[in-house]
């Protein structure tokens, strides 16, 4: 349960919901209207940006047929990170989520994130937290773990999942982190979690609820292009990183490299995720 604490707080604060949406044409105004109709519930003051990544169905003619919230399109594909950084330019909340237009995690679950915004920058939801209750395929959890590894080798990120498609974020986080990010696609998650705890951010996992049985639209995640990509991607970042040193002397230009590992796994008690409605 939300303590009274963190409700007031949240009156005074504006949330920004950025939702991704590629060739989603059969499921995106549902989608989106159960998105509005379960943040209205939790926040006050929010706004919801839609974005198309590449007009390439009836997807922003659908999505444009709910009210109340922004639409954003551009023609080409251009992947899952550039569609959200597009919208977090347009954005002006105080935090930002990040959710995936399938809804593979219901927004309902931003209700337990609240509680850790007391003591973190950037709350990911995580399928490997202890209270986490999943329901998807096997498949899909080998190749999730096998990710997760790989980028604690190569990158060293401290988290036990950077790829679930629920996050929120207070804006000054993105507001440095943003204009450092170069991928584009998928991997974006875990360039962001990497140069979150580079740059000193606190940042918590907090506790999902996944039924992928049950899940309204489809994803691509698990195709063999995406994750190669992925892997790659991974490479990329470390290679700026390491090499390139790429990510230091963009810092630099405006206010000096944090070498921090500020990385903090916050177990409060149990704060059970929402069942899917």
């Amino acid at each position: 349960m939300i303590n009274k604490i963190t409700q007031e707080r949240m009156k005074t604060k504006k949330i920004s919901l950025i939702v991704p949406i590629y060739k989603a044409e059969s499921f995106i105004r549902k989608n989106l209207e159960e998105i509005k109709k379960s943040v209205s519930k939790i926040f006050p003051n929010y706004e919801i940006i839609a974005v198309i990544d590449g007009e390439l169905d009836n997807s922003k003619k659908e999505a444009e047929k709910v009210e109340g919230i922004t639409v954003l399109s551009y023609k080409e594909n251009m992947g899952k990170g550039y569609a959200l950084t597009h919208g977090f330019n347009h954005s002006t909340g105080d935090y930002i989520t990040f959710i995936d237009c399938d809804m593979d995690i219901h927004p309902d679950q931003l209700r337990n994130f609240l509680p850790y915004m007391t003591t973190a920058d950037l709350v990911i939801g995580s399928k490997r937290h202890p209270f986490s209750k999943l329901h998807y395929p096997m498949l899909r959890r080998i190749l999730s773990i096998g990710f997760r590894l790989y980028s604690w080798t190569i990158l060293g990120v401290k988290l036990r999942d950077t790829q679930s498609g629920l996050k929120l974020i207070k804006r000054e986080v993105l507001e440095v982190i943003m204009p450092l990010m170069l991928v584009k696609r998928y991997a974006m998650d875990i360039e962001l979690c990497f140069l979150a705890q580079k740059h000193g951010f606190r940042t918590v996992e907090a506790p999902l609820h996944i039924d992928f049985q049950h899940f309204n639209g489809k994803t691509s995640a698990g195709s063999l292009s995406t994750i190669k990509g992925m892997f790659m991607d991974v490479l990329a970042i470390r290679y700026r990183y390491s090499f390139l040193r790429y990510y230091q002397r963009a810092f630099h230009k405006n206010m000096g490299w944090i070498n921090g590992d500020n990385y903090s796994d916050i177990i409060i008690p149990e704060i059970k995720p929402n069942e899917k409605k």
